[in-house]
């Protein structure tokens, strides 16, 4: 008998991401000959761009195949410095600048450089599936804000003077939002900011990964531009994969206060030693390259957004917030929580509502409860518009089928 135990205390408190979960089982069910429509991942459905993968190979060819400094090359940091100053009129210096294989991993390196044991990290919630579990494996303790459709899916600032204490050691939130698609205003940030401002000991960490995909009437708004005076305690996530679908290249990056991005670097050289160097350079085109890409996937997205709040949205029971940006809708489903499904199952939670349409309608999405809020759905819209009709109609079949 084994008795090694293989797993870490540390390790037990947290779970695998159910976003991937969830896709993995539909991939699963594609396997068997089932025809499922996968509204799970945020993942976008169009090919990189031409130009970014002619540069990867560029870089192949050139020999750039070796390691690089862990904050990256300095031809990705400068990218990364003009992006800001030509998109968000934002200055940064190099060393402010850092480099990771995914914004994860940036999220990962700030928790781990920053949080002693019990320190508290604010996020209001929805939130994105790994961000209280990011803290939790750090040691700290995520101080999670429900904030519903009721809210606009939105925090406000009386709430987060509520939320913060004497171990508030950062706030986190992101603009637009994953799984909501809400998008805080500038006026709003300036609010939030009024707060934060009372509490000088409390960073500011603003995940801006998806700033271009923007589907309403609200513009983005940096949080440091909104908050200049701020800024020497912001750190601004960031990253190639979701505005240039590159999600499989993992790069992402952030700005922030050179004694932080100085941790984050220390870090990344102890870790993966640095991100891949022919994706670093793949990524320095994106960034410094043509934008046509990125304005015609937008249009595409805003179309989608206005199919799926409109489909979803007609649909008995579902309360639904279109989306002003990302690429996701998350209708609220409270009054199918307690019905049964024809073979007797009883829907108790959303867990067990996406699971139903999962089996039933061969529709898969994620449940509300991996976000931090019961009783919703995410619904990933990044996929065709054939397959989001599709998707409405087998929702639509299958909750009508519960009594």
């Amino acid at each position: 008998m084994n008795m090694i135990a293989f797993e870490s205390s540390r390790t037990a408190t947290i779970k695998s991401s159910p976003s991937m979960a969830v896709s993995l089982a539909a991939k699963a069910m594609r396997a068997r000959g089932e025809h499922v429509v996968d509204l799970s991942l945020g993942e976008p459905d169009f090919d990189t761009p031409a130009h970014v993968v002619e540069a990867a190979i560029e870089a192949m060819r050139k020999g750039i195949t070796r390691y690089t400094a862990p904050d990256g090359l300095p031809e990705l940091r400068q990218a990364i410095v003009a992006k800001f100053k030509r998109e968000n009129g934002l200055d940064y210096a190099m060393d402010e600048i850092s480099i990771g294989n995914g914004a994860k991993q940036i999220l990962f390196n700030a928790f781990l450089g920053t949080l002693e044991p019990g320190d508290e990290v604010v996020v209001p919630a929805p939130y994105w599936v790994s961000y209280t579990d990011i803290v939790i494996l750090h040691g700290g303790t995520p101080k999670v804000v429900p904030c519903g459709v009721e809210d606009a899916f939105k925090i406000t600032p009386e709430r987060l003077e509520a939320a913060i204490t004497p171990k508030t050691r950062w706030f986190l939130f992101n603009s637009p939002s994953n799984p909501t698609g809400a998008i805080y205003t500038a006026e709003e940030l300036k609010a939030l900011g009024d707060v934060l401002a009372r509490h000088p000991r409390v960073a500011i960490m603003s995940d801006e990964i998806y700033e271009h995909i923007v589907c309403g009437d609200v513009p983005f708004t940096s949080f440091a531009v909104a908050r200049p005076d701020l800024k020497d305690r912001t750190l601004i996530i960031n990253g190639v994969s979701k505005a240039y679908a590159m999600t499989g290249w993992r790069l992402g990056y952030a700005a922030g206060p050179k004694d932080l991005t100085k941790v984050l670097n220390k870090l990344q050289s102890q870790s993966t030693t640095c991100p891949s160097s022919v994706t670093q350079y793949a990524a320095a085109a994106a960034l410094n390259g043509p934008q046509d890409f990125v304005r015609k996937a937008v249009e595409e997205y805003k179309a989608r957004g206005d199919l799926v709040a409109r489909g979803f949205g007609a649909i008995p029971g579902l309360e639904v917030r279109a989306p002003e940006g990302a690429f996701y809708l998350f209708p609220k489903c409270a009054p199918y929580i307690g019905k049964t499904a024809p073979d007797g199952t009883k829907i108790t939670n959303d867990t067990a509502l996406a699971s139903y349409l999962l089996t039933e309608g061969k529709v898969a999405t994620v449940p509300g409860a991996a976000f931090g809020v019961e009783p919703y759905i995410r619904l990933s819209f990044a996929t065709s518009r054939e397959n989001l009709s599709l998707a409405i109609e087998r929702t639509a079949d299958a909750l009508a089928k519960l009594r």
